[in-house]
């Protein structure tokens, strides 16, 4: 286990809009309002045609191939993420969101593109004095979080 603390900045109420993108539209926010780390809540409606990964392929191997679902109708969301900066010190959105219409949900990460049906509610709670960052793990491919 790694770890370091933060403290809790502002807090932010967020409505987005119908057709936009989830984690454009909290990236583009948290540039504009000096938003280096925060955790995410959001909640609303998943647009037809949005994206998820959903997993890797095949379990452990490597390098790591991603799975990707696109929603086939509107669906209800309620998803949690946290916001650290990459290596340019732009701030990212990791989040994974549940999605389910009737009796089915799928679960997996925006990074694909989540589109906003109607309305999607955000809290965003900005955590300062916070020294952790996303950097490039060249044996997985993603950007882990270090604390």
């Amino acid at each position: 286990m790694k770890y370091s603390e933060a403290k809790q900045g502002r807090t932010f109420i967020i409505r987005l809009e119908d057709g936009e993108i989830l984690h454009e539209e909290i990236e583009a926010f948290a540039v504009e309002h000096s938003v280096n780390a925060a955790a995410v809540i959001a909640l609303g409606g998943a647009d037809e045609g949005s994206k998820l990964v959903v997993g890797p392929e095949q379990g452990r191997s490597t390098p790591v191939i991603p799975m990707e679902h696109i929603l086939n109708d509107v669906h209800e969301i309620a998803g949690v993420g946290t916001i650290f900066p990459d290596k340019d010190h732009t701030p990212v959105l990791h989040m994974h969101i549940a999605s389910g219409r009737r009796d089915e949900t799928i679960t997996g990460c925006v990074r694909r593109g989540v589109k906003v049906w109607q309305i999607m509610e955000v809290i965003l709670f900005e955590l300062v004095d916070s020294s952790a960052r996303r950097t490039f793990d060249t044996q997985t491919g993603f950007e882990l979080l270090e604390p």
